[in-house]
């Protein structure tokens, strides 16, 4: 039999950051998980307003009062980029799963499809809502 050693094996350090040269695709990476958790957030919030409506009209109004403040409204254009971020991310996450799409500039294309459909998606989202009076 092989007999273990008994010291600590050592072990590569994992790369980092700091040790691959930055590209699109980690931004895709790291903005896909920010929004996610910007939409357990606005889970957070869904179930605070239908808390709120379920309250009574005083409550309902501070909720939606809340809401409707500049940092209410800031938030929620946040969780509306996050919400289309994250759609168009799952896309180009079922597209690398059937094998397709992972040529650098393929990729990279494609994450930067996904970040300017998010800013275009919201922004139209936003002027519609502003348009209709929502945003009052």
């Amino acid at each position: 039999m092989t007999e273990a050693s008994s010291g600590v094996r050592e072990r590569p350090l994992s790369p980092h950051l700091q040790v691959w040269r930055w590209h699109v695709t980690m931004l895709g990476s790291i903005l896909h998980r920010a929004c996610l958790i910007g939409l357990y957030v606005g889970a957070l919030i869904l179930a605070g307003w239908a808390l709120a409506l379920a309250s009574g009209e005083d409550v309902y109004a501070a909720y939606v009062g809340l809401l409707g403040s500049a940092l209410g409204k800031l938030v929620l254009l946040g969780l509306t980029f996050a919400l289309f971020f994250t759609v168009a991310s799952n896309l180009r996450h079922l597209m690398w799963d059937t094998g397709r799409g992972f040529a650098p500039k393929t990729a990279d294309m494609i994450t930067i499809a996904g970040i300017a459909f998010a800013l275009v998606a919201t922004a139209v989202v936003w002027v519609i809502a502003g348009q209709t009076g929502a945003l009052s």
